[in-house]
């Protein structure tokens, strides 16, 4: 288990780092898509069980969630994720389970239910700038360590309006894991 603290004198935060298809999904998807041969119709970039895009970011949901080598309870696991929002990135999907990688290159498969969509990213600086306004000379309202998680409120395509530890401010994408380059969204 590591520990940051969000600079600006505020308290340290704790980070530490298993059917049938489902109507929807915990990622706030809707199944579909199986054709009348039995087959998925899958077009490139696009999941075959949730028809949305790949790859997108989701967040670990609870305290603990693992990743197993292949989609399914049987198989081992590799990797016990401990940092509740930690975002992941889903690559792949079959049935219930969802293909994950963290900003390391590490995952493995994860059934559904432990991922959120809920979008957050992980500061990749240290001593990452919030500043009032996504300028570079705006005024620096806060500094976020690396490994510091954030929520993602807003992004432009150079910058996010973040929330972490009750503090908002935008910063550069430059400096954190968990969205597109070029990616937007309010």
């Amino acid at each position: 288990m590591r520990q940051a603290i969000f600079a600006l004198g505020l308290a340290a935060a704790t980070l530490a780092l298993s059917g049938s298809a489902p109507a929807q999904t915990s990622e706030g998807e809707e199944t579909s898509g199986v054709t009348r041969s039995g087959q998925k119709d899958c077009p490139p970039g696009i999941g075959c069980v949730t028809r949305r895009p790949l790859p997108r970011y989701v967040s670990v949901k609870g305290s603990e969630a693992r990743a197993r080598r292949g989609p399914g309870q049987d198989h081992r696991v590799d990797w016990v994720y401990k940092r509740p929002g930690l975002p992941l990135k889903v690559t792949a999907e079959y049935e219930n389970w969802r293909r994950v990688e963290d900003s390391e290159g590490a995952g493995g498969w994860m059934h559904y239910a432990l991922l959120s969509p809920t979008r957050t990213a992980i500061v990749t600086q240290d001593m990452a700038e919030l500043r009032a306004s996504p300028e570079a000379g705006a005024t620096v309202v806060a500094r976020a360590q690396n490994g510091v998680i954030a929520r993602l409120l807003e992004c432009q395509p150079d910058w996010c309006r973040v929330s972490a530890d009750g503090t908002r401010g935008w910063m550069p994408k430059s400096a954190m894991w968990g969205v597109e380059p070029g990616e937007t969204f309010d």
